[in-house]
């Protein structure tokens, strides 16, 4: 009886171990399984993480370059007042002009106020009250209720300082989207 009884303990064990060890595989799969979907989860969430940047990255460098062409625009259209202004040559065409180059930088600059970054926005923002004190300077010229110390050559300074203000824009809108490095200072 002492085999038979020992018999039934090995069987006994054996159909456990063999019980155990499904459950044992089972549940090693399972969290196989489980870090498998984990993995996949974090890479989806990676990938929707990366194309959401390259779209804002996308978004800020379109809002650059219209921000970019419209400043262009305006100072082109303001150095040709300023050479009108000294030929004593200013037109009604080169008014309406600078009033459409105008309102097209207000509404890009407008515009770029909801996308740009701070860092970005400042230096839009020092390039933006420069144009609006050269504008208010050419006016007063052109209407000739010059304020003392205000002439076209008044204006051609102003002008420098507004290139200056504009190329500083532009380096860091460079800097922002990874052109340039924020220490390249040319």
């Amino acid at each position: 009886m002492d085999s038979s009884i020992s018999q039934i303990m090995v069987a006994i064990v054996g159909i456990g171990g063999t019980l155990a060890s499904a459950l044992l595989t089972q549940r090693s799969a399972n969290r196989a399984r489980d870090r498998e979907l984990q993995h996949a989860r974090q890479l989806q969430a990676d990938e929707r993480e990366y194309v959401t940047r390259q779209a804002q990255l996308e978004a800020r460098r379109t809002c650059y370059a219209a921000l970019n062409a419209g400043t262009r625009d305006f100072v082109n259209v303001m150095t040709k007042l300023v050479h009108a202004l000294d030929r004593d040559e200013v037109t009604e065409e080169l008014r309406a002009e600078l009033d459409r180059s105008r309102r097209d930088h207000r509404l890009r600059h407008a515009e770029a106020q909801m996308v740009l970054p701070d860092a970005v926005m400042a230096a839009a923002s020092t390039a933006n009250r420069h144009f609006g004190d050269l504008y208010g300077l050419l006016m007063r010229l052109d209407r000739g209720i010059a304020e003392p110390g205000e002439s076209v050559e008044a204006a051609r300074e102003s002008m420098n300082r507004l290139w200056d203000s504009l190329w500083k824009m532009r380096h860091t809108m460079r800097v922002d989207l990874g052109i340039t490095p924020p220490d390249q200072s040319s």
